[in-house]
């Protein structure tokens, strides 16, 4: 894995073969910062990153200059992993991991975000109740995004908050938001 862009652009960052990851590609990842890089400033936001794995996608938010970066996840050897970056890159005043069921989180917190990234297994069953709980309890701040990581088996064109989905390989995206009135 690496670093696309940012104060860290080009490091890679080798993970423990005993995480049970399926981190997002770096074409995939790429592709969607490409996106967000038009849609906000990175140094304005606030992520929450849930199902954070490697912390994958909170390096990259934190080497393009964000802020606040939450990175969630129920594994402890991932959390750990993250903690041990965390000091590598001297991030711990933007970035921090904290071990717990990304839907218990979602169902408990109260801060809100500017982006929410989640990257459950794709086998999850709970797609359908974590979006549903991110706009109900009005986690996102004003022009907010849901970006649900997801494979091609997943289709959610129908839901209310939905706004575009896109294809990268085996990557998919879905990008939710609260309809602009």
């Amino acid at each position: 894995m690496r670093i696309v862009s940012g104060k860290f652009k080009g490091r890679h960052i080798k993970t423990p073969k005993n995480l049970p990851v399926r981190p997002t590609t770096d074409y995939g990842k790429e592709s969607l910062f490409n996106i967000l890089n038009n849609w906000y400033y990175f140094d304005e936001l606030s992520v929450l990153d849930l199902f954070a794995g490697t912390g994958n996608i909170s390096f990259e938010f934190a080497s393009r200059g964000t802020q606040r970066i939450v990175s969630i996840d129920a594994n402890k050897n991932c959390v750990g992993f993250i903690e041990q970056m965390i000091e590598e890159l001297d991030i711990a005043d933007v970035l921090s991991a904290n071990r717990m069921d990304a839907m218990e989180y979602v169902e408990l917190t109260t801060e809100k975000f500017n982006v929410i990234f989640a990257d459950p297994p794709y086998d999850y069953d709970g797609y359908p109740k974590m979006i549903e709980t991110v706009f109900s309890r009005e986690l996102l701040k004003e022009n907010g995004t849901l970006i649900m990581e997801h494979d091609r088996r997943n289709d959610f064109s129908e839901h209310p908050y939905f706004e575009d989905s896109r294809k990268y390989g085996n990557v998919n995206y879905s990008f939710f938001s609260v309809p602009k009135s």
